[in-house]
């Protein structure tokens, strides 16, 4: 569709399906320089898109002005003033059903999330690698007229970090590995007394920087701080640019099944990821990284895995599957990568 020159891109939540849009963005962007594209996201994730070229930010007010109906009719008409050609739906949501009877007449592609595929592998019918969602991304542009590769990625320059960052976490010479413990639900995450091993052995050599969000994890995560050299708890302290700056200087991140993954895989960072009632063939695994960076909960322990495509459903006893990975597997994985 060579006379698209502006493509309405959207994604709208969550955290981590937002950070996945950058990649296949940027790949976009340096394929096709002359197409502007604007996304419409949420206000909060504006930072994402920072290192894109030819790319703005639309934010969505969908508590306030945009709510409801009436209030996307009324994004509706504020998005058509920036004359677009065409939309790339990377949410497929009712929100975004309702805007396209809005835009009557544009081209409108909407994702193919592959409910019926994803429904066989957590009903146990399959069991096999799913098309990720880096890809049914990218097949949104493909419909759109625009062949996309994103194999061969780049990615952004380590950012210096501020004055007030770089006294934080010091100045030496030690690798720095984040970590991110937490996710959604209980069922995605690492047993904290399990992460606590990790966390001690690994800050005897290294420099740990903990990321996290609510007051409940700020609190846990002090704990870990206060208690170990090396250890340095970021977490409800930082921007979100400010938490990408940090990122992007990183060695190596350990997180869930969450938004810090995709975080740190589009900035280029080494991601390790821990894996619960979740699993890497539902299509999320962080963007460019080595099968083998996937740590995942024992099968033979518990063979209903993947439970649930996010993690919100499982049987009993199910809640603590990630358990059955031993601390010293993270440990060597995460040494063995640097």
């Amino acid at each position: 569709m060579p006379s698209t020159k502006h493509i309405l891109v959207i994604r709208l939540s969550a955290m981590g399906d937002v950070a996945m849009t950058v990649p296949v963005l940027k790949a976009f962007t340096t394929q096709y320089p002359e197409v502007k594209l604007t996304v419409l996201t949420r206000e909060f994730f504006t930072p994402f898109f920072r290192d894109l070229e030819n790319v703005s930010v639309f934010p969505a007010d969908l508590k306030g002005t945009h709510k409801g109906v009436l209030g996307l009719y009324r994004l509706s008409k504020e998005l058509k003033k920036l004359n677009i050609d065409g939309i790339a739906d990377l949410h497929n949501v009712l929100r975004t059903n309702i805007l396209k009877c809005f835009f009557f007449g544009k081209p409108f592609v909407q994702i193919d999330k592959g409910r019926a595929d994803k429904k066989a592998l957590v009903t146990g019918k399959t069991f096999q690698q799913l098309k990720t969602t880096h890809e049914r991304y990218a097949d949104v542009f493909r419909k759109l007229g625009f062949p996309l590769d994103i194999s061969n990625p780049t990615f952004p320059k380590r950012v210096a970090l501020n004055p007030e960052l770089q006294k934080t976490i010091g100045v030496d010479t030690k690798n720095w590995i984040g970590m991110a413990p937490f996710a959604a639900h209980e069922s995605k995450m690492y047993p904290l007394d399990l992460m606590e091993q990790v966390i001690e052995t690994l800050s005897k050599t290294h420099k740990i920087l903990l990321f996290g969000g609510g007051k409940k994890e700020v609190d846990i995560l002090d704990g870990f701080q206060n208690k170990y050299e090396n250890v340095i708890n970021l977490a409800g302290t930082l921007s979100l640019n400010e938490e990408l700056d940090v990122i992007s200087n990183l060695d190596v991140m350990l997180s869930m099944d969450s938004g810090n993954a995709h975080m740190a895989a589009m900035l280029g960072i080494k991601v390790v990821t821990i894996w619960g009632v979740t699993h890497p063939f539902a299509g999320f695994a962080p963007f460019n990284q080595p099968d083998n960076y996937a740590l995942l909960a024992s099968r033979e322990q518990f063979p209903l895995i993947p439970t649930s495509i996010y993690g919100n459903k499982y049987p009993e006893g199910y809640q603590d599957a990630a358990g059955s990975i031993a601390p010293e597997t993270i440990i060597n994985k995460i040494e063995s990568i640097l």
